[in-house]
């Protein structure tokens, strides 16, 4: 019966309806701690609503201008060397906080960007351009260099491991 709830609703909508029921039951039981919790939620969401803005202001200019057979020659299933440098290069510029870019990740997903340069794009998040000065001085140029030369072929690497789970788990379903 649960099963047939999920599948009905979804997992989003049955997310949002326990949120909601549970802060209703923090309202009755403790009132002043579920305002806290609201004016931090507010505060939060005022923080990050122009970075959400410029976000779908470029799902927006990506759908008008990207076309979907240009994107898939660099991003999708036919994919050669060039979407992997693309993934590493972008992953490496890319700033801002993470959650951000789910949004845009999961529209180039649905145009057919491949699931491993996703992941190597979000492992290569991990290296800091205006971190690696700081990074230097304290580790020395040596490690740094290393450090970063194994993030990034790690991330190609984690990427081509994570689409080979995504293909094994598709044939088992």
């Amino acid at each position: 019966m649960i099963r047939r709830i999920v599948q009905k609703l979804g997992a989003v909508w049955i997310f949002t309806i326990s949120v909601g029921v549970l802060y209703l039951v923090i309202v009755l039981i403790n009132p002043l701690t579920a305002l806290a919790g609201l004016r931090t939620f507010l505060s939060l969401f005022k923080k990050i609503l122009p970075s959400l803005g410029i976000v779908f202001f470029l799902l927006f200019v990506s759908n008008l201008i990207v076309e979907n057979k240009k994107l898939l020659s660099f991003l999708g299933n036919k994919t050669r060397k060039a979407g992997w440098l693309i993934a590493v290069f972008t992953g490496i510029v890319s700033a801002g906080p993470i959650y951000l870019w789910y949004p845009l990740l999961s529209d180039l997903k649905e145009k057919g960007m491949r699931e491993g340069l996703i992941a190597t794009f979000l492992y290569n998040r991990a290296v800091k351009i205006p971190l690696l000065p700081m990074m230097v001085f304290y580790f020395g140029f040596k490690f740094v260099l290393v450090l970063t030369v194994y993030m990034v072929l790690f991330s190609v690497l984690n990427g081509y491991i994570v689409e080979k789970l995504v293909r094994l788990k598709g044939e088992r379903i």
